[in-house]
């Protein structure tokens, strides 16, 4: 009996739990679409022979990565609006800042390998008569990311659980749906499936990027 009845009430939140993963899925990859080129813009940018431009990129990186994201997210959702800058919706302020933020690491990340890559391959390239551009989309940038995978990977676990900070301004993603149906009906289990369904996206984005590692591996 309990155990049928435990059975028909995981049965029940299920779907709701369903639901909220949805959206955080759709968080995570969106989020991931616009911050992995825009941080590899501005690791370019942060490498600029412009001294105003690298100085605007320093700033950006440092506000992002001395800030807590639970800050950021409410400042766009609920500041801008108060300051009469911008009103966005939820997902739309959710995204934004998710983006901004981790694009600010990615950023980070892509210097680093930026900087790991001889500067003879630049030299290499010009002398082959390869423009600016032809450089580094066919010399530079698929050595970098086979150099900068591991950190991105542990960057894009990191974001899995990062988004779960979404509920604070009331999207409803998996973890307010486990809020939601725990508070309701005073029980930890929702919180158990929660936390299994975050463990399975984790796992099965770990493999991922494993997968997208042992494929980069011919720039051995």
């Amino acid at each position: 009996m309990g155990k049928g009845y435990q059975m028909d009430y995981l049965l029940q939140i299920l779907p709701s739990l369903l639901e909220g993963l949805k959206m955080t899925i759709g968080i995570f990859g969106l989020t991931l679409l616009g911050a992995l080129p825009l941080g590899v813009l501005v690791a370019m940018g942060l490498r600029s022979d412009i001294q105003l431009l690298r100085w605007l990129m320093n700033l950006y990186i440092s506000v992002m990565r001395g800030t807590p994201l639970l800050l950021q997210i409410v400042f766009v959702y609920y500041g801008l609006s108060m300051a009469n800058i911008a009103t966005l919706p939820r997902f739309e302020a959710a995204l934004v800042t998710f983006i901004l933020n981790y694009a600010a690491y990615f950023a980070e990340i892509f210097r680093g390998g930026l900087q790991a890559i001889p500067k003879g391959q630049y030299a290499g390239a010009k002398v082959l008569g390869l423009t600016r551009w032809q450089t580094m989309r066919y010399v530079i940038l698929p050595q970098v990311v086979k150099v900068v995978m591991p950190s991105v990977g542990n960057e894009v676990i990191n974001l899995v659980k990062d988004s779960s900070l979404v509920y604070v301004i009331g999207i409803g993603d998996l973890m307010r749906a486990g809020n939601i149906a725990a508070a309701r009906d005073v029980s930890l289990v929702p919180y158990l499936l929660v936390g299994l369904l975050y463990l399975m996206l984790t796992v099965l984005v770990t493999a991922g990027m494993r997968h997208i590692e042992t494929r980069l591996n011919y720039y051995r």
